[in-house]
């Protein structure tokens, strides 16, 4: 009995979506509900589940392909056997390289098995064949890889690098590629934001060495009791809750000549995923305490990492924090999430001199950056908000009291 394999219905306002990776081949044994392929959309990634058990019988739509709600993409034979593994290993070979691959594979009479893959789970990308094409190239003739002297297994080779971007030789050479939709997307947000918004940014800076010392004290002990490190944004989550709540045109949005103040503090905090940037939520934050803030921002930040976030979790949000100091920022001016009208950036501690009481002390400094649309924010509003922040984490006590 042959069952199709058809894409589900997608998220509200999302058109379509692109195939990025059969995790199963024409040939393979395949349970029910078990994730057959990934399909990309704007924001995330979506698992597209088995409707049965059975073998994978035939692959409609290869990686890389548009497709809409509700179309065929696959067929599976609810009553075949699996194939053997010969006859499964040449299946798999095939169809799992992109259109790209199979043809430069192909041209140049490639193993595919020897080239190292960098994409997910050692997925060969065309990248990866003009690497391996250029490391043969830059071997003298008798060192030509003869079928002894192939690369070692892969469980006995070194963890796989990102290859160096291949590029066509000649004088100047380039490279075109296609965006991925998430990159399509962060562009057209980032566009939206800096022709619709009227955006100004703000700057201060913060003395951390009370935060630092707070940390010092109570962080093994906090680990043991909550599970989960103690980290900075909890503090910065805090107070800007804090500060959220003194003015609450920062946590407000504009809807055509509307207004909409918002009566709960959604927060979102800015990760780097192996995809791009992706803002997850944290859903009433105010409601959560510091471990509760930890635990959540390390379980979205994981299924970041892994493609496992869902369109709820990305979607609304009345404030967001960009932390750019993990990457070694020490000063910048982030952009505005549509359609929040405004943004925390957080950014690199440097110990550096400052006065305090008329003495020159060195003190573990961090420069904040409050960017804002000035349409709904006054100035003086957001000056006073950052200087909110400033002294809620110079002073963490004010955090736990609420003063």
């Amino acid at each position: 009995m042959s069952t199709e394999i058809r894409i589900p219905p997608l998220p509200e306002s999302v058109a379509d979506a692109t195939i990025v990776t059969w995790h199963k081949q024409p040939g393979e044994r395949v349970e029910q509900d078990e994730n057959l392929v990934d399909i990309e959309t704007d924001k995330v990634v979506l698992e597209v589940p088995a409707p049965a058990a059975g073998v994978l019988s035939r692959i409609e739509q290869d990686a890389g392909v548009t497709v809409t709600a509700g179309q065929l993409i696959g067929l599976l034979d609810e009553g075949a056997k699996e194939a053997k593994n010969d006859d499964r290993t040449a299946a798999r070979h095939a169809p799992a390289l992109s259109p790209a691959v199979r043809k430069l594979v192909h041209e140049h009479d490639l193993d595919p098995a020897q080239i190292p893959g960098s994409g997910k789970d050692g997925r060969v990308l065309k990248e990866d064949v003009l690497a391996y094409l250029e490391s043969l190239k830059s071997k003298p003739a008798e060192e030509e890889p003869r079928p002894a002297a192939r690369q070692p297994a892969a469980e006995t080779r070194p963890p796989a690098r990102r290859p160096p971007l291949a590029l066509d030789s000649g004088e100047r050479p380039e490279k075109r590629v296609t965006m991925t939709r998430l990159r399509k997307r962060i562009a057209e947000r980032l566009l939206e934001a800096q022709q619709t918004a009227a955006m100004l940014t703000t700057f201060n800076e913060v003395n951390m060495a009370p935060v630092m010392a707070l940390r010092k004290t109570h962080r093994e002990r906090f680990e043991k009791t909550h599970g989960v490190r103690l980290g900075f944004m909890s503090f910065f989550v805090k107070a800007c809750i804090e500060a959220l709540r003194r003015f609450p045109e920062v946590n407000a949005s504009i809807d055509g000549d509307d207004i909409v103040y918002h009566g709960f503090f959604d927060i979102g905090v800015a990760v780097s995923s192996p995809r791009g940037l992706v803002v997850p939520i944290l859903r009433d934050a105010d409601q959560l305490g510091f471990a509760g803030i930890e635990k959540q921002i390390a379980d979205l930040s994981q299924r970041a990492q892994d493609g496992k976030l869902d369109m709820e979790e990305l979607t609304g949000g009345t404030f967001t924090l960009s932390n750019g100091g993990v990457f070694g920022s020490l000063l910048s001016t982030p952009i505005l999430n549509p359609p929040q009208s405004a943004i925390l950036g957080m950014h690199k501690i440097e110990e550096r001199p400052v006065v305090e009481h008329g003495e020159i002390v060195i003190r573990p400094m961090m420069y904040l950056a409050l960017s804002y649309d000035h349409r709904l924010i006054d100035g003086s509003s957001a000056v006073r908000f950052l200087v909110t922040i400033k002294d809620m984490l110079e002073d963490p006590a004010r955090l736990l009291l609420e003063v």
